[in-house]
């Protein structure tokens, strides 16, 4: 009788084993009829020993979306260093007043203005604050300086009918409240009236909304053939919007604002409006420096998906070993190619295009995704860099997520999507310790986001 029951003990114990074995249930997820179409990339590793615990196709370079982001903040870190800081620095050349760019992505950024408590339009009250204080009433010329970028402001491989999106605005080495304006529209009497977010006559906007009596009110719009002349259509039986439009032109467009608050203020402008690059005869008088932290951009690119910050950091790596200036996007895929080649991975599991994920030309494996993340775990900057994460149930992309008290606060990772392409890679904490995840899926549908979340909640059932 002992004997018997020492072997249905045993029997309970493997079977245990079997039920919560990660590798059965992933194959299980991905094996459903609804994903059969849906092609996968993906690897699991255990964070304190980087072995690894599943595998499937990951070494199969795939479409990452915004999963490309994790491997440009990571490679910012390597190349940047964590106590990188964008210093915005506004000042006078004799009479004229110059702003001279860092490639900051946050400036006039809403949500990073909030965590620090400062309201829009800070920074135009502020420079004038400074003027005042030094008796200024005339600037001859505005320069800004951008040229720490060059000047190719859209990646080539972006989709050419959603440029006008805020996720594929322009990059400049000045950028301001995400190179975008928010748009509205408010039926009055028996039209529409537009208004914009901030208010400038920078952006033309042309009227081709529709009074409606009743019903829903939405509006979109697109750019005309000319620059910064915005087409808004739709319908209104009310209010609509706001809606974020992408703007060209980003450098001027801080300039022209900048401009049309000194005047507000009683500071007349003279001269010109110049974007350029300010040479060696400029006795340039430093009135302020703005400064936001690496820190503060890996978290807006990484748990908001903010893409203007993946793309400047890429291009700030890229200024930096050109010296400074004219940081592009050749020199960074290349500087960020040498990074994951540096981590021993192979050059047929990655292509660079672009720092978001937006263009369709990248590609990653899941092995190279986890090798990165792996690298930063080991490193001194994991605690900065897990911050940027979103947490599943609490913040970022993945707060509508893991909201079982099972889950919650237990998965930190970073989403992807575009057109037929979902992905999902970070960490999960379990009991037995850390587990570093990637999961890429290409030819997606509307069950793929389900499967990849339920990929990271059978990493934390099994252990």
């Amino acid at each position: 009788m002992k004997r018997i029951l020492v072997g249905f003990w045993l029997w309970l114990l493997l079977a245990g084993c079997s039920l919560g074995d990660v590798g059965g249930r992933i194959d299980e997820i991905i094996g459903r009829a609804a994903l059969k179409n849906v092609e996968f990339s993906i690897q699991v590793v255990k964070a304190s020993s980087g072995k690894k615990v599943y595998s499937h196709n990951s070494r199969l370079a795939m479409v990452p979306a915004s999963n490309m982001k994790l491997v440009t903040t990571a490679a910012a870190l390597k190349f940047l260093g964590s106590d990188y800081e964008f210093r915005t620095r506004v000042g006078l050349c004799g009479d004229r007043l110059v702003v001279v760019g860092s490639g900051d992505p946050l400036l006039g950024d809403a949500a990073t203005d909030q965590r620090y408590g400062k309201t829009a339009g800070w920074i135009f009250s502020d420079i004038v604050g400074l003027l005042r204080a030094r008796g200024v009433k005339t600037v001859k010329n505005i320069v800004i300086d951008s040229s720490i970028f060059d000047d190719e402001r859209v990646n080539p491989n972006w989709p050419k009918e959603q440029l006008n999106r805020w996720y594929a605005c322009e990059v400049s080495g000045v950028n301001y409240n995400g190179n975008c304006v928010a748009i509205s529209a408010r039926k009055s009497g028996g039209g529409v009236v537009l208004s914009i977010e901030p208010a400038t006559s920078f952006i033309k906007m042309v009227n081709k909304v529709t009074v409606a009596a009743s019903g829903s009110s939405v509006i979109g719009s697109y750019r005309s053939g000319d620059v910064n002349q915005i087409e808004v259509f739709g319908k209104c039986s009310g209010d609509a919007g706001p809606i974020d439009v992408a703007i060209e032109h980003p450098a001027v467009f801080f300039g022209y604002l900048l401009a049309e608050h000194l005047v507000e203020a009683g500071i007349r402008p003279e001269g010109e409006l110049m974007e350029k690059a300010v040479g060696d005869e400029c006795q340039f008088k430093v009135l302020r420096e703005y400064r936001h932290t690496i820190g503060d951009c890996l978290l807006r690119c990484n748990k908001d998906s903010f893409g203007l910050a993946a793309e400047c950091l890429s291009k700030s790596i890229a200024a930096k070993a050109a010296g400074g200036k004219n940081g592009g996007w050749e020199r960074g895929r290349g500087l960020i190619g040498s990074f994951l080649t540096g981590l021993g991975i192979e050059r047929s599991e990655f292509y660079i295009d672009d720092g978001s994920g937006l263009s369709r030309q990248n590609e990653l494996s899941s092995n190279a995704i986890t090798r990165v993340l792996l690298s930063v775990y080991r490193s001194k900057d994991w605690e900065l860099y897990k911050g940027s994460l979103a947490v599943g149930g609490v913040d970022g992309t993945i707060r509508k997520y893991f909201g079982e008290k099972k889950y919650r606060g237990r998965v930190f990772g970073k989403t992807g999507y575009i057109r037929g392409v979902k992905s999902f890679s970070g960490v999960c904490s379990t009991a037995d310790g850390d587990f570093i995840f990637s999961a890429l899926g290409n030819g997606a549908n509307g069950r793929t986001r389900e499967a990849l979340n339920d990929i990271a909640k059978a990493i934390i059932d099994s252990k």
